[in-house]
């Protein structure tokens, strides 16, 4: 028996049964951060197969089969479909107690209809079922996206992307909005000057520009902001280990910014300093236009150097980093909030030893223009797992409002991932039931119902003001 594909999985009260099957999975779902590809949703794409839907470019899934002992050949190497599939499904049946192990089987629910157990005995069969069904109209990408009631997609974009999918799905309406999400983080990196200057001779080539002087790259990046803008975007994104604490002048940033031109290595402070201005000029940006500013910090990334030399990132060699985050993070709020600049904005942790950190900094930047103006975001990467999302709930409800709470999202790149908002969804109305059911909050299903409405859906449409 498969525990996961029963109606009531997660929900052990009444309450959370009817919270959840009445309220919560009845919400469109919102998801307004993922690494999709854009191009896949515009041309409605069709799988050649389970694998490429569902293994390919997953690092969460090679992980999991690294540990196991798979080799790299069946994990992102040059193996068939077939084999590679044969692969996870011998890795899965250890993956108990690991997330992988729920989501697996939540994804084969969901779309496929599948409640077996996916183990080496089973693989072939179901691996044949999920092809015949990718096969057909209902497993192209816009049908699977409807499937799960998804209205709003917020991919993640580099500011010299053209842009040209999500304006063809702008021009032709439909349903299903896509939309970009502004991430300059290739700005922001000064580690690799050669990288870094032929991002902004890229840049320059975009936006017309000699990129001479930092005021240049401060014009590129709000001449792309405005460009960005009108193919929809409502939110930036940011990927860094932490905000420096640090801070200089327009024309001491414009020093540094000549050293980076002459490829002149700069020093810690240089660093700290070039990336705590360009950060904070950002804020303004996002503010002038409106836009939320995300800020997902923690990451260790391409920890081995072997697999980074060999496959480059993004293919499962990260960790969870131990920096420092509170002083420059609120440095980088209160300098923004004192110019009357500070945007919406949601802060993501990556080390559960920051939650608390995260959590009371959110609340001590709102100042009730809006409610939730700045919000500790989503339980993310490392942490979307059950543990981590009831801890964040909890933190949350201690030190904020989590009523106010904008809800899950994906962050992946994975089509079929979307079973995340399911998992979610559950969590939360069990973690309700289990309220009442102690005593610890009133038992008025209406009002419950409402804040289940709430934080799945409605305080997030709210905040995009979509």
């Amino acid at each position: 028996m498969n525990p996961i594909a029963r109606p009531d999985f997660l929900l052990d009260t009444p309450l959370a049964q009817r919270l959840y099957h009445e309220v919560a999975a009845q919400q469109p779902v919102i998801d307004y951060h993922n690494h999709l590809d854009p191009a896949k949703i515009a041309g409605n794409h069709q799988f050649r197969s389970l694998t490429e839907a569902w293994l390919d470019g997953d690092h969460y899934k090679w992980r999991a089969m690294r540990i196991h002992g798979v080799k790299e050949h069946f994990c992102s190497g040059a193996a068939g479909d077939w084999e590679k599939m044969e692969a996870w499904a011998g890795t899965v049946p250890f993956t108990f107690r690991n997330p992988l192990f729920h989501w697996t089987h939540l994804e084969l629910k969901k779309p496929f209809g599948i409640s077996e157990l996916l183990n080496p005995a089973s693989a072939r069969g179901i691996y044949e079922q999920c092809n015949e069904f990718l096969g057909s109209e209902p497993g192209r990408v816009r049908a699977l996206l409807e499937s799960w009631k998804v209205t709003w997609l917020g991919t993640t974009d580099d500011p010299c992307d053209d842009l040209r999918h999500h304006l063809a799905m702008q021009d032709e309406g439909g349903p299903l909005r896509m939309v970009p999400s502004f991430r300059p983080d290739a700005a922001l990196q000064v580690t690799d000057l050669a990288a870094t200057n032929a991002y902004l001779d890229r840049l320059g080539e975009v936006t017309g520009s000699e990129m001479e002087h930092y005021l240049d790259l401060l014009n590129a990046l709000e001449e792309r902001a405005d460009y960005f803008q009108a193919a929809g975007c409502r939110m930036s994104d940011h990927g860094l280990t932490h905000v420096p604490y640090a801070q200089i002048s327009d024309e001491g940033a414009n020093a540094i910014f000549h050293k980076i031109r002459l490829r002149i290595p700069l020093t810690r402070e240089e660093t700290d300093q070039y990336q705590a201005t360009l950060l904070f000029h950002l804020g303004e940006i996002y503010a002038r236009k409106g836009w939320i500013m995300q800020l997902h910090l923690g990451a260790m990334r391409n920890n081995s150097s072997l697999a980074m030399a060999s496959m480059g990132k993004d293919t499962g060699w990260d960790a969870i980093g131990d920096y420092p985050q509170a002083r420059g993070l609120a440095h980088l709020l209160d300098r923004l909030q004192l110019n009357h600049s500070l945007p919406k904005t949601i802060l993501y942790n990556l080390n559960p030893a920051d939650n608390h950190v995260f959590a009371s900094l959110a609340g001590t930047f709102c100042d009730g223009e809006v409610a939730g103006k700045v919000q500790w975001g989503a339980s993310w990467w490392f942490l979307d797992q059950k543990n981590g999302i009831e801890e964040h709930l909890e933190v949350l409800s201690s030190l904020g409002l989590v009523a106010h709470f904008i809800g899950m999202l994906t962050d992946s790149r994975s089509f079929l991932s979307f079973s995340r908002h399911e998992y979610f969804r559950r969590i939360l109305c069990r973690k309700l039931g289990q309220d009442v059911a102690a005593g610890l909050i009133p038992h008025d299903e209406a009002w419950l119902g409402e804040l289940v409405k709430r934080i799945c859906h409605d305080n997030l449409k709210t905040y995009l003001s979509v």
